[in-house]
């Protein structure tokens, strides 16, 4: 499955990226990585968790200067001490939404598991005594400003329907900048999504016609960009907004021609935009997006996008995560891309797009661009032309505003390809962080939630992503929602629906060796001759470290040479396992036997696995010396070594040896004993065949038995009229499987006893009746003078025979048989049934 997808992932990437243009590209095989070390749940070390009864500690500001975490929760807000945020010393302020609120929720026919609750969705510094928050309160948004010394929920609240959405699982994003609140969603609760300024003396927000500038948007997150610091040109601020929305300019989805593709977007207002003056007015004039591409174009989710800079807005890159969309059903990956920020103003300052109604698509605009250039912020060139302010630009460049808010270029990763595509996992999250080497570079550090609790911890090495470890932080699988990097804790802390973790950014106490210190290529550890420590605490002096190829610094070629040796002693045919712990990922198991190395494939008796060396059918020669190296990046370090000893089959002594003799005559007794076992088997088959075959021949002639045991029965004898015979023909022809009515019927049934009939108990002595009269001597026995009507039964009861209209044998029988037979009858009534059946019924 795995390999067929990656298959399916490399076709589509290559396809895609000539589509593209790009200008290299990698197999996806190649972008993959594995994550070199695993650490399981119960192998963590150094984490502190905190939890209430609460959920979903999403919401996360650090205020590193202060050594606070605040957290977001459903119904709360906390203040942790950053250091250890387990030690209980932390605040709380309980925020719930209002029974009357949470009944308006329901009726709205919302969720009262999840969604009727007061979701804390905005945390921010408002100034310097005040923190900022904002809340769905059950579909009913709320905001306030919290005094941050006595922290406790004020009094008065805020209107929040302009400021955070109604839904808790709805896309969202805010900033505060200079005091204004800078968010992007949709807002009210059927309302169109929006980017709005608020706070400030003038609230801005996005233009809904003629045309939509935003279509079904899902807003991931916000970066703020000083490009007004050290800017040569007297740029402004700008705020970069990323998101995922209907492509407009594309026709159909790829996976469904009635749908519209979603695409991700990179979008950028101006800090100082003041609006227009008669047209745009409260709008934004300073709006411009473009789509934003990662690893097969047009067809990937957004998830989480970070921002990192050198000290200088000019070094600016983004990263983002993006996972694929839903169409792909079953396949899971996953890709990281890098985008510079020249690249993003390239974007914004190339073509632009236009809607042609005639042909009702989007395409290049290819004619004349007003002045100043439409979308721009204010700068030096426009305030020498005499605009100062965006209400001063002219009607000509608002409209074109109005009409062109897609540009045609493409924010493409950095290399034109992604850093990282990884099979089988989902990204929710990333943090990112910037760490000065031993060598003197620095690397990016990146830390990728997943979907399912876990940590991917990885450095960017040129164009190329080395996963560290990958780290299960939940026992119970659920999304990582929020990660916050602490360089003054140097703690990552973890944000999910069960609680919030302390990780630490790097545990080099787990690489146990110099081999394992290098091998890791961890920028945060570092190798210092007899134990791998991390650098941030550590005088660099003496430390090794190599994060460009993890090969070089540790003395020998080959780890832990005076590894102590294990004794294995086997008997000559058995099969022994010489287990090999790979703690490495990426690491190849070779075997050394005697000096000569153990080839992995083409030996009968040595087969090499994951587990170790399984050795099958041991021989003599097998014995000798047995070491276990695990080979990386081209250093062999030894992880196992054993004395292996094959001892010749044991002698067997005389006396218990069994006799050949013996043994061919036991062996001859069982060959009999089976071959009799076969014929007593073979005879049984063959005589139930033949009773089957009987009771088959007997079925056909007399109909069917009823094999089950003899239990007393009752009959209710009821009298053959006279019309019986001249009847019996013809409805025999009509309803062959009943008698006709006034004829004998036999009727089966349980005769009642004592213990079983309440209603009639039998006399404890019955005087016996007086016999019939004597009957005709053609009528001795009952049946022999009757027309083949009658035959006796059990003894006691007659059934109906078949028979032909024929004359009568007997002229007695031609006038009064009908008046004989009825007075025969009721007198056998009288009669005391037989109790005991005849040998012949069954």
């Amino acid at each position: 499955m795995s390999e067929g997808m990656a298959h399916l992932l490399t076709a589509l990437f290559v396809v895609t990226a000539a589509a593209m243009s790009y200008p290299s590209w990698r197999s996806a095989t190649d972008l993959d990585a594995t994550p070199r070390t695993t650490v399981t749940f119960d192998e963590l070390s150094g984490v502190r968790r905190f939890s209430t009864h609460t959920l979903n500690y999403s919401t996360l500001l650090l205020e590193d200067d202060r050594g606070i975490l605040y957290v977001g929760a459903r119904g709360a807000i906390f203040a942790l001490n950053s250091s250890d945020v387990a030690n209980g010393s932390h605040r709380t302020i309980h925020w719930e939404a209002s029974p009357e609120k949470q009944m308006d929720c329901l009726q709205k026919g919302k969720n009262n598991q999840t969604e009727c609750f007061n979701h804390v969705r905005f945390l921010q510094r408002l100034n310097s005594t005040h923190l900022y928050v904002c809340g769905t309160y059950a579909f009913h948004p709320l905001c306030t400003a919290i005094d941050v010394d006595r922290f406790m929920l004020p009094s008065h609240f805020e209107e929040g329907k302009e400021k955070c959405p109604y839904d808790p699982a709805r896309g969202y994003t805010g900033l505060i900048v200079d005091g204004g609140l800078y968010t992007a969603t949709r807002y009210e609760f059927r309302s169109l999504p929006d980017i709005r300024r608020n706070l400030h003396q003038r609230p801005l927000k996005t233009e809904e016609s003629p045309l939509h500038w935003l279509n079904d948007a899902e807003f991931v997150a916000s970066m703020l960009v000083r490009e007004s610091k050290d800017s040569p040109v007297g740029d402004d601020d700008k705020i970069y907004y990323f998101f995922m929305e209907r492509a407009s300019e594309e026709t159909t989805s790829f996976f469904d021609k009635s749908q519209v593709a979603r695409v991700a977007r990179v979008a950028r207002v101006c800090k100082n935009d003041a609006g227009g003056k008669k047209i745009l007015q409260r709008k934004w004039t300073s709006f411009m997006k473009a789509r934003l591409v990662c690893y097969i174009p047009y067809y990937e989710v957004l998830r989480s996008v970070c921002s990192l800079d050198k000290g200088s807005w000019a070094s600016t890159v983004f990263y983002a995560t993006f996972t694929l969309s839903a169409q792909w059903r079953t396949m899971e990956a996953s890709a990281v891309c890098r985008y510079s920020i020249s690249v993003v103003q390239h974007a914004f300052e190339g073509p632009y797009m236009e809607y042609q109604d005639t042909a009702r698509k989007w395409s290049r605009y290819d004619g004349a661009v007003p002045e100043p250039r439409p979308g721009s912020c204010i700068t030096d060139h426009s305030r020498r032309k005499g605009y100062n302010s965006s209400q001063d630009l002219p009607n000509s460049v608002l409209d074109f505003v109005k009409l062109h808010p897609l540009m045609f270029e493409e924010v493409k990763p950095a290399d034109g390809e992604p850093l990282l595509v990884k099979k089988s996992v989902t990204y929710s999250q990333l943090a990112v962080d910037r760490v000065q080497a031993l060598d003197g570079h620095s690397y990016d550090v990146l830390f990728m939630g997943t979907g399912d609790g876990w940590i991917h911890k990885a450095v960017v090495v040129g164009s190329s992503i080395h996963i560290v470890e990958e780290v299960q932080v939940f026992r119970d699988p659920q999304p990582v929602e929020s990660l916050v990097i602490s360089h003054a804790q140097r703690s990552l802390y973890v944000g999910a629906a069960s609680g919030i973790l302390q990780v630490p950014l790097a545990s080099c106490v787990r690489y146990a060796s110099c081999y394992d210190c290098i091998l890791a290529r961890d920028p945060y550890c570092a190798w210092d001759g007899r134990a791998c420590r991390p650098t941030a605490t550590t005088n660099s002096t003496g430390l090794v470290q190599d994060i460009q190829s993890g090969n070089k610094g540790c003395r020998s070629s080959s780890g832990r040479g005076s590894l102590p040796w294990k004794n294995r002693t086997v008997l000559q045919g058995d099969d022994v396992l010489l287990p090999c712990d790979q703690r490495s990922n990426l690491a190849r198991a070779v075997w050394l036997l005697n000096g000569s190395e153990v080839p992995g494939t083409g030996q009968e008796r040595l087969r090499i696995g994951v587990d170790g060396l399984l050795v099958t059918d041991m021989l003599p020669q097998h014995s000798g010396e047995y070491r276990c190296y695990g080979e990386e990046q081209g250093l062999r370090m030894l992880l196992a070594a054993y004395s292996l000893t094959v001892l010749p089959e044991l002698p067997r002594s005389p006396t218990a040896a069994p006799r050949p003799h013996a043994a061919s005559q036991a062996g001859g007794d069982m060959r009999v004993a089976y071959v009799s076992a076969i014929i007593a088997l073979v005879v049984l088959c063959t005589v139930l065949s033949a009773v089957l075959l009987y009771v088959s021949c007997l079925e056909k002639r007399k109909g069917k038995y009823v094999l089950e045991e003899p239990r007393p029965a009752s009959v209710e004898l009821q009298t053959v009229s006279a019309n019986c015979l001249r009847k019996g023909r013809r409805e025999e022809e009509e309803e062959e499987l009943t008698y006709p009515d006034g004829c004998l019927r036999i009727i089966p049934g349980e005769a009642p006893t004592a213990a079983t009939s309440p209603v009639k108990e039998m006399p404890a002595a019955v005087p016996p009746l007086p016999p019939p009269p004597p009957l005709p001597a053609e009528l001795t026995n009952g049946v022999g003078a009757l027309p083949n009507v009658l035959r006796k039964m059990n003894g006691n009861s007659y059934m109906l025979l078949q028979q032909q209209e024929e004359p009568l044998a007997s002229p007695l029988y031609s006038a009064s048989f009908t008046e004989e037979l009825s007075k025969i009858l009721e007198k056998r009534k009288h009669t005391q049934l037989v109790e005991k059946l005849d040998e012949s019924s069954v």
